[in-house]
């Protein structure tokens, strides 16, 4: 009973743009500066934990055999102790992006959650890029 209350205060919200941003940050090819990597892979790890109670409390971890492997390497990356040195690091920041990006598409497709809202947004005309002489 104690831990609850300190759990409900440390809950987020879903949000598919923040996702999507870190994500893109831990699989952009420059990686993030050194002093970003822990923050990032600790979202990331937030955001794991969110996909994978999303996965177990839909059922869809039970009824789809495509959700059980990236469910479990989730759950593996999430319990491993992150490496001290910047290299590794950046190497398990890739990982935890990669499963991120992995599960979260899996859950959309099955309609567990939707996805980011700027997806769904129409393209911006090329003539709005183009800078005028």
């Amino acid at each position: 009973m104690k831990a609850a209350p300190a759990a409900i205060r440390a809950w987020q919200p879903y949000d598919g743009n923040a996702w999507l941003d870190d994500v893109g940050d831990a699989l952009d090819s420059v990686p993030p500066a050194e002093d970003r990597v822990d923050e990032l892979a600790q979202r990331l790890r937030g955001y794991l934990t969110q996909l994978v109670n999303y996965a177990v409390n839909s059922g869809t971890e039970a009824q789809d055999s495509r959700t059980m492997d990236p469910v479990a390497r989730a759950r593996a990356l999430r319990a491993e102790k992150p490496p001290g040195d910047y290299h590794q690091g950046v190497v398990h920041l890739r990982r935890l992006g990669r499963a991120v990006n992995e599960l979260h598409d899996l859950l959309v497709e099955q309609h567990v959650i939707k996805g980011p809202d700027s997806l769904n947004e129409p393209p911006q005309p090329a003539s709005l890029f183009q800078s005028t002489p």
